[in-house]
C-alpha cells in the first residue's frame, strides 16, 4: 500500500490547477493560457474526467485488495496452483492499481520551471512497470506449473471452485469499470491488463475445478495455469511495446508521417518543410514540432492557422511550428 500512501500524502491540491499552465512558454504577445499557435489549447488536459477515472481506480483497488485474501485462503486450503497464480496475481494487481493511482495523481501536478511539461509523462513509466510485472510473473507460472506437471498434486475440486465463481464475479465487475478508459489512457490499460488476466485466471480455475470434479484429472490445473501465463504475457509484451515506443517518442502508429508532411507541403504559401517531429507525451497528448519556409511573411499568421487546422484532423492539439523566411533558410 505504499504507492496509495503516497497518493493521497502528495497529491495536488485543487488550488493546484488554478496554475496549471503557468511555466507554459509561449511566443511573444500570447498571454500564460495560450500556446504557440493563436486559439490551440495547452496541455491542461487532466481535468474532470481523470477524476472520474481514479474514483473507478479506487473502487476496483478495494475490491481487488478484499478478494486477494479470500483467494490466497482458497487457494492454501484447495491446495490449487491455479488459484494461487492467480491470487499471486492478484497481489500485483493490488499494487499496479494503486501505482496507477500515483502516477495518475503526480501527473496532474501542475509545471514547474524546471520540468515545464509537468509530470504526466510518470502515467507512462508506471505503464511500464506494470508491463514489465506481468511479463515476470507470466514466467513464474509456466515454472510451477511445468514442476507440477512432473509432480501432480491433490486438488480440493469444490473450494477451487467457489473461489473460481466468486473471483469471475470480482474481476468481471472491475474489468467492465475500467474497459472504456482503457482505451484511452495507457496508465489505466496497464492496470485493465492486470485484472483481466485474473478474470481469464479466474475462468481458468473454473473450468479446472469443473473437470477435476468430474473426472479427477488434477493435471489440468497447471495446463490451465500455462494457457493463462500465455494470454498474460501476449498482452504484457504489447503494453510493455507500446509504453516503450513513447518513452523513445516514437511517431504514434496510428499516424502516417507521409501523410502529415503531405498535408503541411499543401498549404499555398508554405514552400518547405524540415525537422518535423511527431510523438506522445502521454495518452491522449500528440505533439508536433517544425519548421516551415515562406516567401511571403505577409502570410505568416493565416499559413500557422491552417497548420493548427489541418493537424488537429489528425488528432494533433499541441503544435509547435516555427516559420523562416527562405532567405534566412538559405544562410
Amino acid at each position: 500500500m505504499f504507492y496509495l500512501c503516497l497518493f493521497l500524502l502528495i497529491g495536488p491540491k485543487a488550488s493546484d490547477f488554478q496554475e496549471q499552465n503557468r511555466y507554459v512558454s509561449s511566443p511573444e504577445g500570447h498571454g500564460p493560457h495560450e500556446s504557440d499557435i493563436e486559439g490551440q489549447p495547452t496541455h491542461a488536459h487532466a481535468g474532470s474526467g481523470r477524476t472520474a477515472v481514479t474514483g473507478r481506480l479506487l473502487l476496483v483497488l478495494g475490491a481487488t485488495s478484499i478478494f486477494m485474501i479470500a483467494e490466497v485462503i482458497g487457494g492454501v486450503l484447495s491446495n490449487s496452483l491455479a488459484l494461487l497464480a492467480d491470487a499471486g496475481h492478484m497481489l500485483t494487481d493490488v499494487a499496479a492499481l494503486a501505482l496507477s493511482l500515483f502516477a495518475m495523481r503526480l501527473a496532474r501536478k501542475p509545471p514547474t520551471p524546471r520540468r515545464t511539461f509537468g509530470y504526466v509523462r510518470l502515467e507512462i513509466l508506471a505503464a511500464l512497470v506494470n508491463g514489465a510485472t506481468l511479463l515476470v510473473i507470466s514466467g513464474l507460472i509456466i515454472f510451477e506449473a511445468w514442476e507440477r506437471l512432473w509432480v501432480p498434486a491433490e486438488i480440493d475440486g469444490v473450494m477451487m471452485l467457489t473461489v473460481a465463481v466468486l473471483g469471475l464475479g470480482v474481476n468481471a465487475a472491475a474489468a467492465l469499470l475500467l474497459h472504456r478508459d482503457a482505451h484511452e489512457n495507457l496508465n489505466v490499460r496497464g492496470a485493465y491488463l492486470h485484472i483481466l488476466s485474473d478474470l481469464f485466471g479466474s475462468l481458468g480455475a473454473l473450468v479446472g475445478g469443473i473437470v477435476i470434479l468430474t473426472t479427477g484429472w488434477t493435471l489440468v490445473d497447471p495446463v490451465i495455469s500455462v494457457f493463462i501465463a500465455l494470454l498474460i504475457l501476449i498482452s504484457a509484451w504489447h503494453l510493455v511495446r507500446e509504453a516503450a515506443d513513447i518513452l523513445l517518442e516514437s511517431a504514434p502508429s496510428h499516424l502516417d508521417m507521409s501523410t502529415i508532411l503531405g498535408d503541411l507541403r499543401e498549404i499555398d504559401g508554405l514552400e518547405d518543410v524540415h525537422d518535423v517531429h511527431v510523438w506522445t507525451l502521454t495518452s491522449g497528448f500528440i505533439a508536433l514540432s517544425g519548421h516551415g519556409v515562406i516567401n511571403d511573411p505577409a502570410h505568416h499568421m493565416r499559413i500557422l492557422g491552417e497548420v493548427r487546422e489541418r493537424m488537429r484532423t489528425h488528432g494533433i492539439e499541441h503544435v509547435t511550428f516555427q516559420i523562416e523566411l527562405v532567405t534566412l533558410h538559405q544562410l
